[in-house]
Order: structure tokens, then C-alpha cells, then sequence
């Protein structure tokens, strides 16, 4: 399943950005970014509920907050991307 993973994480303080970099190391074992603290990620069911309780124990949530967009199997019928940075296809396969 694809799942877009937002998040706002407060910086006030070294222990926020620690966290903020904590958060997007994880996302980016997951998935891709796609904006500086948005995500696509293709996951299973299994995956999913895992990246969500980590990602859960890594915030304040008094301070922080994430959000999880379940877009389904596949994601071409439902995102729609205009602009630079065109994301690279999940499932092709990556030159480097």
C-alpha cells in the first residue's frame, strides 16, 4: 500500500530537532521524500503499523504531530504532481 506521511515537528529546542531528524531518518528507510517533511512510502500492512508505533514513540506528542494518508495500492490515480522534483517510480528500478 502507499501511505503519505506528514509531520510538523517543533524546533525550539536541541531536543526538537533531534527528533526532527530522528523522524525523517526513519521515514527516508521507509519510503521517499517528496517535500521536507512529506513522504510516500510503500509499505505492507505489517510495515505500515511498524513505521507507525516507531514513529510514534520519536515525538513529543504535546508538541509534534503526524499525520498518515492511506492512499491504497496505487498512488498514480490519486496523486497528481506539478513542478520540479518529480518523485522516481517505487517499484522501478534505481540508477545511481
Amino acid at each position: 500500500m502507499f501511505v503519505l506521511i506528514t509531520y510538523d515537528i517543533s524546533t525550539v529546542d536541541e531536543a526538537g530537532r533531534r527528533r526532527l531528524r530522528k523522524v525523517a531518518k526513519m521515514c527516508v528507510n521507509y519510503g521517499q521524500r517528496v517535500q521536507n517533511s512529506v513522504f510516500e512510502c510503500k509499505v505492507d500492512a505489517a510495515q505500515c503499523r511498524k513505521l507507525e508505533l516507531d514513529l510514534e514513540k520519536l515525538i513529543d506528542t504535546d508538541q509534534d504531530s503526524l499525520r498518515f494518508y492511506y492512499l491504497g495500492k496505487s498512488k498514480d490515480m490519486k496523486v497528481k504532481h506539478i513542478g520540479i522534483k518529480e518523485a522516481y517510480d517505487l517499484d522501478g528500478p534505481i540508477i545511481i
